[in-house]
């Protein structure tokens, strides 16, 4: 990967090329040009007890067809990768590799690809004891757009950051002008485990 854009995601051998600041079809300048969610305040809400959500409309492109343009194979599944199948993603392992620490698993779904086999429709799920807590952005994310995530670290039993890409309207695709680090609190004193924004802040080097 280069180190500011090609990341590496798949399964067992196979990878999708992702872009570390986001994914676009389109080939134009202008990324940020509706408000994100990372320009408002974090809600700091915790919904417990939700469903996996639904995956976007697809685009026409079949799951077999999308597994051999991008050669991608489906190696044995986690249970929250195995959930994410069951609700309609297509589970696979950000930056191909799995991300788990005790009791806490992250995984990557999407629902197709670009020509270069960037992921689109995609978002990250967080699973806490086997359940799942939430996503790491409230709306699902192409490459190469504002707002999509990048590095992501589990810090504790109780805390994850992600990384996430900004544009400028003038911005290359291929380099948006800064980065910022969202902290998130896994909470685990209700019903069911959530996973809950509470700290935004420039990313170093940015």
């Amino acid at each position: 990967m280069t180190t500011r854009e090609h990341r590496r995601i798949g399964w067992r051998g196979i990878t999708l090329a992702i872009t570390l600041v986001a994914v676009s079809p389109w080939p134009v300048l202008g990324q940020a040009a509706v408000q994100s969610w990372l320009d408002r305040p974090l809600t700091g809400s915790a919904e417990r007890g939700t469903r996996i959500p639904a995956p976007p409309a697809g685009t026409g492109e079949s799951r077999a067809g999308l597994i051999e343009r991008c050669d991608l194979a489906l190696a044995a599944m986690t249970d929250a990768e195995h959930a994410l199948a069951a609700a309609g993603w297509m589970p696979f392992r950000y930056f191909d590799r799995q991300l788990r620490e005790d009791d806490v698993e992250i995984v990557g779904g999407l629902t197709g690809s670009d020509g270069m086999c960037r992921p689109t429709g995609f978002n990250v799920f967080v699973f806490v004891g086997g359940r799942f807590a939430g996503t790491l952005s409230p709306v699902n994310m192409d490459s190469r757009t504002d707002g999509v995530s990048g590095a992501i670290r589990i810090l504790s039993a109780d805390a994850v950051a992600a990384e996430y890409a900004r544009y400028e309207q003038t911005d290359a695709l291929c380099c948006p002008s800064s980065r910022v680090t969202v902290t998130f609190r896994i909470d685990r004193s209700g019903s069911a485990p959530a996973i809950i924004p509470i700290e935004i802040r420039a990313a170093r080097g940015y």
